[in-house]
C-alpha cells in the first residue's frame, strides 16, 4: 500500500514530537558552546545569522525600528538572531540524528549530529576550529538524550529530570561566563600613550572639567567613554588584531597606500575635542556626546597617496562591512582617531581606528576603518541604500535635558547645544511658549571648531508653562523652527517641554 501525503505528514509530526525536545536541547547546547569558545565575535554562530537578518530586513522596517525603538531595536534583532540560530542548529540536529540512525543506530546518530553541526557551523562562521564549539555540545546532547536511563518510578524520573535540568542550566551559565570574558581587542602591537601625551591629555580634560557648568543631572563637557553613545549595524562588533590590521588608501589616487598601526602611531599625535550626533536620534534625544580624541589628521596620509583631479568623493569602509560616501571637501579636515579621553579606543568605539569628519552626522564617522577609497563620482552608502540622507552637515540643536527646582523656588533648565563646525553663539530660552526670548548662560567654549556647549537658565514661575529652547550658531543663524522627524535627514525644530512649578 502506498503511503499518502497525509500519512507522511503524520509520521513527520510524530517524529518531531518524539525528537523535538532532543533537537531543541542540541540547538541550545550548540549555541552555548559556540559562545563559550568564540564570545561575541564573528566566529559566534549567531553572528552570521544576525548579519543576514540585518541585510534581509527592508529599509522601511529598519527606519521604523530606529525611530520607534532606538538602540532597543538592535537588541531585539540580536535576540531574534539567537532564536533563529537555535532553531537552525536544532534542525541540523534533527537531520544529523535521522541520517546517522539509519546508518549506525545511536552511535551513528551522535556522529551524524556532530558532523552535520560542524559542517553547517563551518559554512556560517568560516572557521572550522570554532565550529567545534557548536558541534561537540550538539552531539553530546543527542548522546545524553539517547543513552540516559529512564526509570519507571515517577519519583526517580522527576529527580533525574531535575538533576539534568540543573546541570544543563549550569552549562549555559558557565558558557555565558566564559564567553563574556573571552574577547578583548587584540592589542599585541599597541603601546601606552607616551607620558608627554598623557600630560597634555590630562591637562585638557582638567580644563574641560573646569569649564563645565555646575548643574545637577547635567553631564559635563566631556562624556565618559563608558557613557558615549554607540550605534552599529549589528550587535557583534569586530575584534581586530592591531598587528594584522591596516588601512588602505585606494581608488582615484596616484599611489595606493597601506598604513599599518605602527605607521599610524609613529606620527606625532594631535588631540581634538569633537562632538558626534546620530542622525537617527529624536530632536531631544540622548545620542549626542563629546570626547577628547587622539590621532592624526587624514591629510598626513592623503598627501602621500595624492588623490587625482578626478576624485570628487570619498568612500570609507569598515571591518564590519559598513560603508559611507560623501564629498571629498568634507574629508579634507578629517581626523583619524585611535584613542579617546586618554585611553585606546574601546572595541565598541572602533579599535584600532575610526574616522572623525568635522561637522557631519555620526553615520559618516566610520569605526573599525580599513579602507579610504577615492571616487570619481557619488555612490550610495550603507544608510543611503535604505533611504537615509545623513551625509550632509549636522543640523543646529539646543537640547533641554535638565529641569531642577531650586531651594529658593526658582526653576533651572539646562542642556547642551551643538551646531557642527559653525559653533554655538548663543542659546535662547522662552518660558511663554515662544512669544519672548532670553539668552541663557553658556559654558566657556572648548578648543576646537566641532564642539558642543552647555547652557543653563534660571527663572521664576508660579503656573504651568511651556519652555522652548533654540540655538544660534556662530554665523548668527537661528536654529530652524520647522519640525521634521529624524528620517531621512535628521530631526529639526525647537525643543519644547511643559513644566509644572512646585508649590
Amino acid at each position: 500500500m502506498k503511503s499518502t501525503s497525509a500519512d507522511r505528514r503524520s509520521r513527520l509530526w510524530a517524529h518531531l514530537r518524539r525528537r523535538g525536545p532532543m533537537a531543541l536541547l542540541a540547538g541550545l547546547s550548540g549555541l552555548a558552546g559556540s559562545f563559550a569558545v568564540a564570545g561575541l565575535t564573528r566566529n559566534f554562530v549567531a553572528t552570521p545569522v544576525n548579519l543576514w537578518l540585518v541585510k534581509a530586513t527592508p529599509g522601511i522596517v529598519v527606519t521604523a525600528s530606529i525611530q520607534l525603538l532606538g538602540t532597543l531595536g538592535e537588541t531585539l534583532a540580536f535576540v531574534l538572531s539567537l532564536g533563529l540560530a537555535v532553531g537552525l542548529l536544532a534542525a541540523v540536529a534533527l537531520v544529523g540524528d535521522a541520517l546517522g540512525t539509519r546508518v549506525g543506530g545511536t552511535p551513528g546518530a551522535v556522529f551524524g549530529t556532530y558532523f552535520a553541526g560542524w559542517a553547517v557551523t563551518t559554512l556560517l562562521v568560516g572557521a572550522p576550529f570554532f565550529a567545534l564549539g557548536a558541534a561537540v555540545p550538539m552531539a553530546a546532547a543527542v548522546g545524553l538524550w539517547r543513552y540516559a536511563p529512564h526509570s519507571k518510578s515517577p519519583d526517580r524520573e522527576r529527580r533525574r529530570i531535575v538533576v539534568a535540568t540543573a546541570g544543563f542550566l549550569g552549562y549555559l551559565g558557565l558558557s555565558a561566563f566564559v564567553g563574556l570574558r573571552l574577547v578583548r581587542p587584540e592589542t599585541s602591537v599597541v603601546t601606552a600613550l607616551p607620558a608627554v601625551e598623557r600630560d597634555v591629555i590630562d591637562s585638557r580634560l582638567a580644563d574641560a572639567r573646569a569649564r563645565s557648568l555646575d548643574v545637577d543631572e547635567l553631564g559635563g563637557l566631556v562624556t565618559p567613554v563608558e557613557q558615549f553613545y554607540e550605534i552599529d549595524i549589528d550587535a557583534v562588533n569586530p575584534n581586530l588584531n592591531a598587528s594584522k590590521w591596516d588601512l588602505r588608501l585606494t581608488g582615484a589616487v596616484e599611489r595606493e597606500l597601506t598604513v599599518t598601526y605602527g605607521d599610524l602611531t609613529d606620527v606625532t599625535p594631535e588631540h581634538r575635542f569633537v562632538t558626534l550626533r546620530c542622525v537617527g536620534e529624536p530632536l531631544n534625544g540622548q545620542l549626542m556626546d563629546n570626547a577628547l580624541w587622539t590621532g592624526v589628521p587624514v591629510s598626513t596620509f592623503v598627501e602621500q597617496a595624492r588623490p587625482t583631479a578626478e576624485a570628487t568623493h570619498v568612500m570609507l569602509r569598515a571591518a564590519d562591512g559598513y560603508f559611507e560616501e560623501f564629498p571629498i571637501e568634507a574629508f579634507e579636515d578629517g581626523f583619524l582617531a585611535y584613542a579617546m579621553n586618554g585611553q585606546l579606543l574601546p572595541r565598541k568605539h572602533g579599535f584600532p581606528l575610526r574616522a572623525l569628519i568635522p561637522g557631519h552626522w555620526g553615520e559618516i564617522n566610520v569605526k573599525w576603518l580599513t579602507e579610504i577609497e577615492f571616487l570619481g563620482g557619488p555612490r550610495e552608502g550603507y544608510w543611503e541604500k535604505r533611504g537615509w540622507h545623513g551625509t550632509g552637515p549636522v543640523s543646529t540643536v539646543a537640547k533641554l535635558h535638565v529641569v531642577n527646582h531650586l531651594p529658593d523656588g526658582s526653576i533651572q533648565v539646562g542642556g547642551h547645544a551643538y551646531a557642527g563646525v559653525r559653533g554655538v553663539q548663543t542659546v535662547e530660552v522662552s518660558t511663554d511658549g515662544g512669544e519672548t526670548w532670553t539668552e541663557a548662560r553658556l559654558s566657556d567654549p572648548l578648543p576646537g571648531d566641532d564642539v558642543w556647549r552647555q547652557w543653563v537658565y534660571e527663572y521664576q514661575a508660579s503656573s504651568p508653562h511651556e519652555v522652548v529652547v533654540r540655538a544660534v550658531d556662530g554665523n548668527g543663524t537661528v536654529q530652524t523652527a520647522v519640525e521634521s522627524p529624524p528620517f531621512p535627514m535628521g530631526a529639526t525644530g525647537w525643543v519644547r517641554r511643559r513644566i509644572e512649578p512646585r508649590g
